[in-house]
C-alpha cells in the first residue's frame, strides 16, 4: 500500500469518526433542546404514579407452618404391625394435597364463602376514603350518596338461588333502621326482587328463579348499595386455591410454610386457618382409614373361623365317642403340632396379603417377599402331610381333626387379638402431619411496593419524553447549520439569529389571528421595523454582516438591482429585505424597496405606510412611477408597496412597463431591493430575477430543508436566473445545532462567498 492510499484511508476513517461524534453529539443536543418535554413527562408521570399508587390496596399477607412425620404405627408394641402401613409420601404430594379441591370445598362449606357480600365504592377512589375512614359510624356523602364510603358492614348468613339468579350480581339497598333490624331490598337491574330485615329469612318466587337470603348484620347509611351473589361452588373453591401458596423450607426437610394474600386481612386469616385445620383432620382420617379398612376385613373373617372352630370340635368328639380313642402317639403329636403352626403361619400370611392387595401390586418387594414366604411353608407342609400318610388309618384321622381344631382355634384367636390391636390403633391414630404455627397475619402490608410504582412510572415517563424528544429530533429534519449548506456547495451569506423582538411581535400576530374573521388581517400588526426600532439586536448586527457581503458580491452585477426570494412562505423574506434597507440607508446609501408580492406583500404595513398606489397599479398605468414611489421616514429610504391586488401578477411582471421600471430604479438610486413572493409556490421570482443583478434566497432556520434549498435554486437555474447565496434566518440558539453567536459570543455569524 502506498503512502497517499494510507493517508487518504486514514482521512477517511478521521471523517467517519468525526461524523459519528457529530451525531452523537446532535442527538445529545436533541434531547438538551426537547429537556422541558422530557423533564415535563417524567414530572407528570411521577404525579401520575404516585397518585395511582396512594389508591392500590394494601396486600397482607398470612401464613402457617406445618410439619410432616413419617407414618406409621406410634403405639408402644404395635411397631411391627403399624410398619405395613408406612407411606413415605412426597412433600410434593402433601402441597398439592393442601391446594386440592377436596381441602378448598371443605374450608368453603365450613365458612360459607359461596356468598359474597361487598360495599359498592365509588370508582378508583373509593377503596382509598373507605380504608382513610376512622368513624365508629358509616362515613356521610352529600353526593353520590349510593357508594359506600366506609365504615359500612354486612354479613349474610344464608343465602340460597336458583335458576339464571346463580352468579349474578345482584344490588342490596339498606332503608331506614328500625330498633335493631335494618329494611332492605333487593334489586336485579331495575326490578324488586325481595324485601326484607336483618335477622329474618327472606324468601320469593321471580321470573329469574326463587331467591332466599338472610342478612345477620346490616349497617350502613339508608340508600347505600351493596353487591351480592351466591357463586358456583367451583369458583369458589378456586378463590380458596388461587391465593395459597406452599413452599418446603430446605430439602425434605419436611416443613411446609403455607400462604396466603389478599386484600381483607380477617378474611384470609380465618380461609388459611380452616385450609390448615381441614389438612390436619384430612390426614388424620386418612390414617385411621387404611386401618378402619383392615379390621372392618378381620371383623368379617370372625364369623366364618368361629364357624368352621365350632365344627372342627363337633367332628373330632364324634370321632373320639365313636372309635373309643382319647389320645394320639407322642410322634404323632410332634407331627401335629408342627403342621399346626406352620398352618397358622400360612393363614396369617395370607391375610396379611389381603391387606397389602389394598396398598401394593404383585411387583413389590414387600409382595413377593411375602409370596416366597409362603410358597417356603407350603413345602414344608406339603412334606408333613407325606409323613402323616405313613401313620394308621386311625392315627391319621384323629390327627387331621386335631390338626383341623387347633389351626382353627389359633387363627381365630389371633384375629381376636390383631381386632384388639387394631381398635387401639384406631383411637390412637394422629396423623403424620402437625401443626408448629397457626395461621398469622403480617402486621403491616406486603404490599403495594408504592415506593417501586412510583419509580417505574418515573422511569417510563423518561422513556416518553425522550420517546418524544427522538420522535420530534427526526421530524425536524430541517436545516440547522450553515455547513449543511455549504456541504453541498450552496454559499451562505448570512446567518441571521432569531431576534426576540421580532418573535413578541409573530406571537401577537398569530394570537390576533386567532380572534380574526379575516386572515388578512395580519397585514395590520407586523409594524415593527426592527433595524429602526431595536438597533442593537443580534439579527440587526447579522444584517450589517450581510449589508458588506452583498457590496462586494455586486461588483461583478449587471446592475444594483438585488431581488430576494425564498422556497416557502414564512421564512422571513420581508422582514431581511425590510431592514436590510434600513441598514442599507443608514450608511448613506439611496434605497428603494419593491414590493413584487402582489398577491400577499405586506411591506408597506411595517413601514406603516398605505397601499392605494403601488406595483400593480404603476405597471397597469393606473399611476406613474413617480406617484407609486413613497417616502418612508428612513432617511434615504423609499418604497413601493404592491398595490392593488390584480388578478394577473405574473402578466403583469412580464410586461415592458416592469423592465421600464426596474431600469429606471436602478438609474435612481444606489440599490434597488425587490421583495418576492416564494419561488416554489408561484413562478413570479423567476421572472424578476431575469432584471436583478444580484439574486439571494431567504431559508428559515429548522424549517425548510436542504431538498426544499436545492429545488429552490433549481428552479430558478430553470429560468436562467443564478442565485449568488442563501441567507438563513431565524437561528435559534440549540443544543442539537451546534451554531454559536459569533466568537466573542454577540454578533451574529455571517460572509459571503464571491466565488459563486
Amino acid at each position: 500500500m502506498s503512502e497517499s492510499q494510507s493517508k487518504s484511508m486514514n482521512g477517511k476513517q478521521m471523517n467517519r469518526k468525526e461524523d459519528d461524534e457529530i451525531d452523537l453529539g446532535r442527538m445529545i443536543g436533541v434531547l438538551l433542546d426537547f429537556k422541558w418535554w422530557i423533564i415535563g413527562c417524567t414530572l407528570a408521570a411521577g404525579i401520575i404514579g404516585s397518585i395511582y399508587a396512594a389508591l392500590q390496596p394494601p396486600i397482607y399477607r398470612a401464613d402457617a407452618l406445618v410439619q410432616l412425620e413419617g407414618r406409621g404405627g406410634s403405639m408402644p408394641g404395635l411397631q411391627e404391625f403399624g410398619s405395613m402401613f408406612e407411606d413415605n409420601s412426597s412433600a410434593q404430594a402433601e402441597i398439592q394435597i393442601i391446594r386440592s379441591r377436596m381441602i378448598a370445598g371443605a374450608v368453603v362449606d365450613k365458612l360459607g364463602l359461596e356468598v359474597r357480600a361487598t360495599p359498592k365504592r365509588f370508582p378508583y377512589i373509593g377503596e382509598y376514603f373507605a380504608r382513610n375512614h376512622r368513624g365508629q359510624e358509616p362515613a356521610p356523602a352529600k353526593i353520590f350518596t349510593s357508594y359506600a364510603w366506609g365504615g359500612e358492614q354486612i354479613n349474610v348468613s344464608e343465602m340460597r338461588v336458583t335458576g339464571s339468579l346463580m352468579g349474578r350480581p345482584l344490588t342490596l339497598v339498606a332503608q331506614e333502621r328500625s330498633g335493631e333490624q335494618t329494611a332492605y331490598e333487593i334489586h336485579l337491574e331495575d326490578d324488586v326482587l325481595v324485601q326484607g330485615v336483618t335477622g329474618e329469612l327472606a324468601e320469593a318466587e321471580t321470573v329469574y328463579g326463587s331467591i332466599a337470603i338472610r342478612i345477620s348484620e346490616l349497617v350502613a347509611r339508608p340508600g347505600t348499595e351493596f353487591t351480592v351473589q351466591r357463586i358456583p361452588r367451583l369458583a369458589a373453591m378456586n378463590s380458596v386455591r388461587g391465593p395459597i401458596e406452599v413452599i418446603e423450607q430446605g430439602q425434605r426437610t419436611g416443613m411446609l410454610v403455607v400462604q396466603m394474600t389478599g386484600q381483607d386481612r380477617q378474611r384470609i386469616h380465618r380461609v388459611l386457618d380452616a385450609v390448615v385445620e381441614e389438612y390436619l383432620m384430612q390426614n388424620i382420617r386418612r390414617n385411621a382409614a387404611q386401618v378402619e379398612r383392615s379390621q372392618e376385613f378381620i371383623e368379617e373373617q370372625l364369623p366364618r373361623l368361629q364357624g368352621e372352630l365350632q365344627t372342627a370340635e363337633d367332628d373330632l368328639n364324634q370321632f373320639r365317642m365313636t372309635n373309643q380313642t382319647i389320645d394320639i402317639q407322642f410322634d404323632t403329636q410332634r407331627v401335629l403340632e408342627q403342621l399346626v403352626d406352620i398352618e397358622r403361619r400360612i393363614n396369617e400370611l395370607s391375610v396379611r396379603e389381603s391387606e397389602l392387595s389394598r396398598l401394593y401390586t404383585r411387583n413389590h418387594p414387600t409382595y413377593t417377599a411375602l409370596i416366597e414366604q409362603r410358597e417356603r411353608l407350603e413345602q414344608e407342609r406339603d412334606m408333613l402331610r407325606g409323613e402323616i400318610q405313613e401313620l394308621p388309618e386311625a392315627q391319621q384321622q384323629i390327627l387331621r381333626l386335631t390338626r383341623d381344631v387347633e389351626v382353627t382355634q389359633q387363627i381365630y384367636l389371633a384375629l381376636l387379638n390383631r381386632n384388639q390391636e387394631m381398635s387401639i390403633m384406631r383411637a390412637g391414630t394422629v396423623g403424620n402431619v402437625r401443626i408448629i404455627d397457626e395461621a398469622t397475619v403480617t402486621p403491616g402490608p406486603i404490599g403495594p411496593r408504592r415506593g417501586v410504582i412510583r419509580v417505574m412510572f418515573v422511569v417510563f415517563g423518561a422513556f416518553v419524553g425522550l420517546g418524544i424528544a427522538v420522535v420530534f429530533g427526526m421530524l425536524r429534519s430541517g436545516i440547522k447549520t450553515p455547513k449543511e449548506l455549504e456541504d453541498i456547495g450552496i454559499s451562505v451569506y448570512a446567518s441571521i439569529p432569531l431576534s426576540q423582538h421580532q418573535l413578541k411581535v409573530e406571537e401577537r400576530i398569530r394570537n390576533a389571528m386567532k380572534f380574526s374573521r379575516k386572515k388578512a388581517n395580519k397585514q395590520k400588526f407586523n409594524t415593527l421595523l426592527l433595524a429602526r426600532d431595536h438597533p442593537e439586536d443580534l439579527a440587526i448586527e447579522a444584517l450589517r454582516s450581510l449589508r458588506t457581503s452583498l457590496h462586494f458580491a455586486m461588483l461583478e452585477a449587471k446592475n444594483n438591482v438585488v431581488m430576494i426570494s425564498g422556497p416557502s412562505p414564512e421564512v422571513g423574506k420581508t422582514f431581511v429585505t425590510s431592514n436590510l434597507a434600513v441598514v442599507l440607508a443608514q450608511t448613506g446609501m439611496k434605497v428603494l424597496i419593491i414590493d413584487a408580492d402582489m398577491r400577499r406583500g405586506y411591506v408597506h404595513t411595517t413601514f406603516n405606510l398605505p397601499n392605494d398606489h403601488g406595483l400593480a397599479d404603476v405597471l397597469s398605468a393606473r399611476n406613474t412611477i413617480e406617484e407609486g414611489v413613497q417616502k418612508s421616514d428612513i432617511e434615504g429610504l423609499d418604497f413601493m408597496s404592491r398595490g392593488t391586488v390584480p388578478p394577473n401578477p405574473s402578466e403583469l411582471l412580464m410586461h415592458k412597463n416592469f423592465e421600464n421600471l426596474v431600469s429606471w430604479a436602478s438609474e435612481k438610486y444606489d440599490i434597488v431591493l425587490i421583495d418576492t413572493p416564494p419561488i416554489l409556490a408561484v413562478t413570479d421570482p423567476g421572472i424578476v430575477g431575469r432584471y436583478a443583478g444580484t439574486s439571494l434566497v431567504v431559508a428559515r432556520f429548522m424549517r425548510n430543508q436542504l431538498k426544499e434549498v436545492e429545488y429552490t435554486i433549481e428552479r430558478f437555474d430553470k429560468v436562467g436566473v443564478e442565485i449568488k447565496g442563501v441567507i438563513l434566518n431565524g437561528i435559534e440558539r440549540t443544543a442539537s445545532s451546534s451554531y454559536g453567536y459569533g466568537s466573542y459570543g454577540y454578533y451574529a455569524y455571517g460572509y459571503a462567498s464571491t466565488d459563486r
